[in-house]
């Protein structure tokens, strides 16, 4: 079992994200932790920056985040580490995520490469501790 801090942030009487760091084509980046989230989705122009990116359209159209008609797309990363765990060739969905980032730096807090999601967090039955403030991954699959 990996255990791995979380950050939680305070959205201003709107309620709170816990967020994390990942590292993704060995960059690091923050995620927020959206237990709500079936798949775990990155924002577009933020994988778009590196060369290493392949993203391709996928025929679904993408549910929640205010629309029901948002364009998806998809891409498989090579490697995602939380921490310790290193995960290879994750397919994650890819959509456009600016207005989250948008309304985060409003708030002062950092930029989000996206959301890590249920996917990821039942494979690897994921118990979040507020109290703590730390996830932990079980990685004996």
């Amino acid at each position: 079992m990996i255990k791995h801090p979380l950050r939680i942030i305070d959205l201003h009487d709107d309620g709170f994200h816990p967020l994390l760091d990942i590292q993704v084509y060995g960059r690091a980046f923050t995620v927020v932790l959206d237990t709500g989230a079936s798949k775990t989705a990155f924002d577009k122009s933020l994988l778009q920056a590196h060369e290493e990116a392949t993203i391709v359209e996928s025929d679904k159209l993408s549910t929640g985040l205010g629309t029901n008609e948002m364009a998806s797309f998809t891409a498989v990363i090579p490697e995602l580490r939380i921490g310790e765990l290193l995960i290879r060739d994750i397919e994650v969905a890819v959509l456009d995520l600016s207005t989250i980032n948008i309304a985060y730096r409003q708030m002062n807090h950092p930029e989000v490469l996206g959301v890590l999601g249920g996917d990821i967090l039942m494979k690897y039955k994921a118990v979040i501790d507020y109290g703590k403030k730390q996830l932990r991954l079980k990685t004996d699959q």
